[in-house]
């Protein structure tokens, strides 16, 4: 919500109602920032060499996760007011089922291309080991 607040162009020169409401709402912003950073509250996503995961907490505990050969393709979902954010969602894809869905994304762009790279160099990985067990 805040982030389609904070787009809106209308305005004069650099005054805009998009900067105007930026100031006026930064203590909200700021209580909601904070909100996020409790300890309890932590959420981060990460990518290893097998998989993708979502873990949570200060101690990360993994509440959600997808083998790297468990997609085949990623979309990036930008919702009304993420642009402002630079942020997008990322959605998983096994044909046509979503299996996982990354909330929230900081340039989501980015970090789809390099778990893409990931994924290939997994399955090129493998490949190259079952090729080597079937020689054998």
């Amino acid at each position: 919500m805040l982030g389609r607040l904070y787009g809106l162009r209308g305005g004069f020169g650099a005054l805009t109602l998009g900067r105007v409401a930026l100031l006026a709402t930064i203590p909200l912003g700021l209580m909601l920032y904070l909100s996020m950073r409790l300890p309890w509250r932590f959420t981060r996503y990460r990518l290893t060499n097998r998989r993708v995961l979502v873990e949570e907490g200060v101690n990360p505990t993994v509440r959600q996760f997808v083998d790297l050969s468990g997609f085949d393709a990623i979309d990036v979902q930008v919702e009304p007011g993420q642009e402002w954010f630079a942020a997008g969602d990322l959605v998983f894809r096994r044909g046509a089922v979503g299996v996982l869905r990354l909330a929230g994304v900081s340039r989501p762009e980015a970090f789809r291309r390099t778990c893409l790279e990931t994924r290939q160099s997994f399955t090129a990985v493998e490949a190259l080991r079952s090729d080597a067990y079937a020689r054998r």
